[in-house]
């Protein structure tokens, strides 16, 4: 086990949001903003921003890792930048008065339709389908949940459905 191996999650979470290089086994050398590290394997997560190409994110895996050199601290706009990039798409796109607006919008369309929905949580934004799927903001079938996979693909199918209608 290597010294990054040895540190603690505290330790590592003092190089998210920072530009680091890190040096690697036979000398490979990588710089990057650092997203995460994984808790587990010490997996560091960078993500780069080349000028003529995409965002690239690449990992260098914990057991791998020399040394990490931080050489920028990240402003705030750096760090809305890289938490857009672990972000899921469309929960950017939504005010919480469009994500409650979708809430009780959908909600509404099950209970029509007569399926048993209730919400869920503190706060009540989960939405609970007859006790066995819940379904988190913004309310698309990628945010249902459930043990039972039949339960779960008939009703993103339905909601899936239901969300091309109201485009």
């Amino acid at each position: 086990m290597n010294d990054w191996q040895r540190k603690s999650p505290l330790d590592w979470e003092t190089y998210v949001n920072k530009l680091v290089k890190v040096v690697a086994v036979e000398k490979h050398e990588y710089e990057g903003w650092v997203l995460t590290v994984d808790p587990v394997s010490a997996t560091i997560v960078l993500a780069t921003f080349p000028e003529d190409k995409k965002r690239s994110i690449s990992f260098v895996m914990g057991h791998a890792v020399q040394e990490v050199e931080i050489l920028q601290e990240g402003d705030s706009d750096m760090k809305q930048h890289l938490a857009r990039i672990l972000a899921p798409e469309e929960s950017q796109a939504y005010s919480p008065e469009e994500v409650e607006k979708r809430k009780n919008a959908l909600k509404t369309w099950l209970e029509t339709n007569h399926i048993p929905v209730g919400e869920q949580g503190e706060l009540g934004r989960t939405l609970s389908v007859a006790g066995l799927l819940t379904i988190e903001p913004p309310y698309g079938p990628e945010q249902c949940s459930s043990a039972n996979e039949i339960i779960l693909s008939r009703v993103q199918a339905l909601l899936q459905g239901y969300l091309d209608q109201q485009r």
